[in-house]
């Protein structure tokens, strides 16, 4: 046997013996940029859950005399804002809100379109029809317009702002799993093992629901990206998170005042959101890329 097949059998019996998590683990961190978007994202979220800790002053604390101070001032690494609070301090609270909003927004849209998803991809028939039906008519209203209408409904604060966005999730998150579940109802250990008598609910939660994690994840990714934007938009219309309370829509509400004196105060907070939205959709992409169609067997 030669080298060259040498090395492919033992490249074939290595690829046979690997499991679905490693491979996706391997391909995942084969591409650099995958690494570091993880790891940007990994840094916001230990920022926001720290924040406490970290920042160095009280985010709320105003000192007009050191209001306006440019970065890398004395005490202040990110410069004051217009009122004199602690720029780097407001940022460092902001990432919480923004994690904040992405975990309700997802978590909303999951309990509300999972479910129904399952269902309606697994039985068909009208329930298919009239739950396809309602994420369609959700999905005929513009994003923002249908958040802002709910909050001016409920009141502007991050929660309720945070479900809006989460009802305006919930028929992608439908659609998604749904077109998973389609597939995955056709294969043979579906059809084996409800001719063995299996209930449902376990077919759904054992075979058909991991089958469909796949693009879940993928998507899930892409709209804490749109959460986080959400957010922001929402707060710099004062329909999100309320005064004084950090955000970083709010601080660019708040920076676009003195833009022409001080345009730190509005290019920080948006490096931030563009590069945490970025991380997220190169994170979506990145687990597109790297997960394969690993379904489960009847076992």
């Amino acid at each position: 046997m030669t080298n060259s097949s040498a090395a492919s059998a033992r490249g074939t019996r290595r690829n046979k013996a690997e499991t679905p998590r490693r491979r996706f683990v391997r391909r995942f961190t084969r591409r650099h940029l995958n690494l570091v978007s993880l790891g940007f994202l990994l840094l916001v979220i230990v920022s926001g859950l720290l924040a406490q800790w970290l920042a160095p002053h009280d985010p709320l604390a105003q000192d007009v005399v050191n209001r306006r101070l440019p970065p890398f001032s004395p005490d202040h690494l990110l410069g004051t804002d217009n009122l004199g609070r602690d720029t780097l301090s407001r940022l460092l609270y902001g990432s919480r809100v923004a994690v904040q909003a992405a975990v309700i927004s997802v978590g909303i849209g999951l309990g509300i379109g999972l479910v129904p998803a399952l269902i309606a991809g697994y039985l068909g028939g009208w329930w298919d029809g009239v739950l396809s039906r309602i994420a369609d008519t959700l999905l005929s209203f513009p994003p923002l317009l249908l958040a802002m209408a709910i909050v001016g409904v409920m009141g502007p604060n991050l929660t309720n702002a945070m479900t809006a966005v989460g009802i305006i999730f919930a028929p992608r998150f439908f659609r998604v799993v749904r077109s998973a579940v389609l597939s995955v109802r056709e294969e043979t250990y579906i059809e084996a093992s409800r001719s063995m008598g299996t209930p449902t609910h376990y077919i759904l939660r054992r075979h058909v629901l991991p089958n469909a994690l796949s693009p879940l994840i993928v998507q899930i990714s892409l709209a804490c990206g749109f959460a986080i934007l959400a957010e922001a938009s929402l707060s710099f219309l004062t329909l999100g998170v309320t005064p004084p309370e950090p955000s970083w829509g709010r601080m660019l509400a708040e920076g676009r005042e003195a833009w022409f004196y001080t345009p730190w105060l509005t290019v920080i907070p948006a490096v931030a959101i563009v590069l945490t939205v970025l991380a997220c959709n190169l994170m979506g992409d990145g687990i597109r890329d790297s997960v394969g169609r690993e379904t489960r067997d009847a076992g």
